[in-house]
């Protein structure tokens, strides 16, 4: 890679950060301007599409980011479900460390997936729709998987992965307190469980009426 283009890479990923510093210190995407941006990154406002074409192009770098770091979350996971045995807990934990070690990443999905920039929501559900796929994908080869066919393998991929965006916000606020008195961390285990719990009793979809 030559000098400029590094330079270029170094300036894009600034700009990517900086935003990312901006969501962690509590300002809603939508509400943040392309200079606000810019100087935070230290550059000019105009340098700001030498490497974006709007705002919501930006957004759109940071779901794929934020998808490299939940792909990398759910890969630890993986290795410790189908190559360890590991249980639910262990691997709840295993994706809880994954969440505090990449942060900001896992704070702008949390804050995002309901935020005011449609094209940024629209980005994040596909996310979830891949990570759903791929998660139903890893089921099927797990034997205490194998009486669910494809449809219900789906669904219960989207339960979880549902669960773990819905309490994403819950587990990246230290101040957050739930009625019952768990934790968020002990709530998504529960959580999961009675999702597998179900699954692993499922007798089959029952037909829809007409």
């Amino acid at each position: 890679m030559s000098v400029r283009a590094e330079q270029k890479r170094q300036t894009r990923q600034a700009l990517l950060d900086a935003t990312l510093q901006l969501v962690a210190s509590g300002k809603a995407f939508g509400s943040i301007s392309l200079r606000e941006v810019a100087k935070a990154a230290g550059i000019v406002p105009t340098g700001f599409y030498r490497h974006f074409d709007d705002i919501d192009s930006l957004g759109l770098a940071l779901v794929r980011e934020v998808g490299e770091a939940f792909r990398g979350a759910i890969r630890l996971v993986r290795h410790n479900e189908l190559e360890l045995g590991g249980l639910t807990d262990a691997s709840v934990r295993i994706f809880l460390d994954a969440v505090q070690t990449d942060r900001p990443h896992f704070l702008f999905l949390a804050r995002e997936q309901y935020g005011s920039s449609a094209r940024v929501r629209q980005g994040l559900r596909a996310l979830r729709s891949d990570i759903g796929s791929d998660l139903a994908t890893d089921l099927a080869s797990m034997p205490r998987w194998q009486h669910l066919d494809r449809p219900a393998l789906e669904m219960l991929a989207d339960l979880v992965v549902k669960t773990v965006f819905a309490t994403l916000p819950e587990l990246l606020d230290p101040e957050y307190a739930d009625a019952t008195g768990m934790s968020p961390a002990q709530k998504i285990r529960q959580q999961l469980r009675f999702i597998f719990l179900g699954g692993k009793h499922w007798a089959g979809l029952a037909p829809i009426a007409p």
